[in-house]
């Protein structure tokens, strides 16, 4: 048991530096937009496409990642994840044109989506009184990685160029897909529910077609897919625009926008943890508790983001100190979202539930960076003085708010779920032990 315990630290430790490299490999364009821009003299809306057509594909993916994931083994899976993402980063450091390179960011989506396995296998490693920490710690890596590539392309970039940098990543994701090929092994789907604590022998429930359509009769995971639906799209609008938007109409220099968007990353990635481990507490308290801290998320960082973007561009410093309040909150409702599909879904089937919550979440967040881009494109012809930074508050605001209304329906029902789920594994501990 001692061995066990230990062993689901080692998986940790791999799967925190897999997300963060490819994090960083996956955010790294957005910081690389001044050089792209220039190479291919791109539009916003061009540019916007770029981000889109990943999302697309990944989305496309997600449901084919899901159904694998649950039905062969995920270590290796996750291994073969690690070589695509590899592999196409390469492709794209390489193409000549504009068109080439959309297609091979394209073809990035791939792997982008193939997270569902791994918060899967993390949950039969981890209890649930304990997973809301456990998948904030892992998401620390979005905006940490979001750091890195920041660093990367205002410091190494510059005189190595865009395309060595990629060289670099695609690299390391190969290198990472031989590592989890050999030290990535799985568990009986199940294993860490207090259900089977004492349960010596458990038995290995298998993926039926059967239970993902009784996955729709839950009405809090309903509501967590509509929530999800607009949930993203402040993400990737942010991501996609917000250096352009610093450096074109805020005026900053390359090294003022590492210094303004250094500080608002880290506290963004303080955010993933703190709602993790405040979504951990109140779920102790009331099977509400994580949605109740997701809906505080959502709900003060539309309001910090709406007076943020209103204070003057002559005023940097409360700009700054803005930015990092937003930060603060924008992450909170993701690692409870994670874990409350885990909350209220049977084991043998979480990979593809994880995976409907992430194709649908980026069903919409594929259309943020385009549909930003020509809004932004709009209102620059009606004169408007800052056209990115209007567009990415209406996108924001509106989707957080949308977000809040489904978290506010969902706290009427996620207790009856959990309840059921628990119901359910109370009786497969009895059929075990008998």
């Amino acid at each position: 048991m001692k061995q066990a315990n230990k062993y689901r630290w080692v998986i940790l430790s791999i799967f925190f530096f897999f997300m963060l490299l490819h994090q960083t490999d996956k955010l790294l364009i957005n910081p690389l937009a001044t050089q792209i821009y220039k190479e291919w003299n791109l539009s916003d809306t061009q540019w916007g496409a770029i981000s889109t057509a990943a999302l697309i594909v990944g989305s496309v993916c997600y449901p084919l990642w899901g159904y694998l994931y649950d039905r062969f083994s995920r270590g290796k899976l996750l291994s073969l994840a690690a070589f695509i993402w590899g592999s196409t980063t390469w492709l794209s450091a390489i193409v000549p044109s504009y068109r080439a390179f959309l297609v091979t960011r394209a073809s990035t989506g791939i792997d982008d989506s193939s997270y569902p396995g791994l918060y899967s296998l993390i949950a039969d490693y981890f209890p649930p009184r304990t997973r809301g920490k456990i998948y904030g710690f892992l998401q620390l890596t979005q905006p940490l990685g979001y750091l890195i590539g920041l660093v990367l392309a205002t410091t190494i970039a510059v005189s190595l160029g865009w395309r060595n940098i990629f060289f670099i990543t695609g690299s390391l994701g190969i290198l990472l897909a031989i590592v989890m090929f050999f030290g990535v092994k799985d568990v009986p789907r199940g294993t860490s529910e207090p259900e089977f604590e004492n349960v010596e022998q458990i038995t290995n429930f298998r993926f039926e077609w059967s239970k993902v359509k009784d996955v729709f009769k839950k009405k809090s995971l309903v509501l967590l897919f509509l929530q999800g639906f607009f949930g993203v799209f402040p993400w990737n609008t942010i991501i996609a625009f917000i250096f352009i938007y610093l450096s074109e109409e805020r005026g900053y220099l390359e090294s003022e926008v590492l210094m303004t968007m250094a500080p608002a990353v880290i506290i963004l990635a303080l955010g993933y943890p703190i709602g993790g481990a405040l979504g951990d507490h109140f779920f102790k308290k009331s099977k509400k508790g994580r949605v109740m801290v997701a809906l505080t998320g959502v709900l003060t960082g539309a309001l910090l983001l709406f007076i943020t973007m209103n204070i003057p561009t002559s005023a940097r410093l409360l700009f700054g100190i803005g930015l990092g309040a937003t930060a603060l909150f924008i992450p909170m409702s993701s690692p409870n979202v994670t874990s409350t599909v885990n909350d209220i879904v049977l084991p043998e089937i979480r990979s593809t539930a994880i995976a409907i919550q992430y194709f649908i979440e980026s069903s919409g967040a594929a259309l943020s960076p385009l549909i930003t881009g020509i809004l932004a494109d709009s209102l620059r012809n009606s004169q408007n003085p800052s056209p990115r930074g209007s567009a990415i508050l209406i996108i924001c605001i509106s989707a957080w708010i949308l977000c809040g209304i489904f978290y506010m329906i969902m706290s009427r029902t996620i207790t009856g779920d959990i309840d059921d789920l628990h119901a359910e594994l109370g009786k497969r501990a009895g059929l075990s032990k008998g």
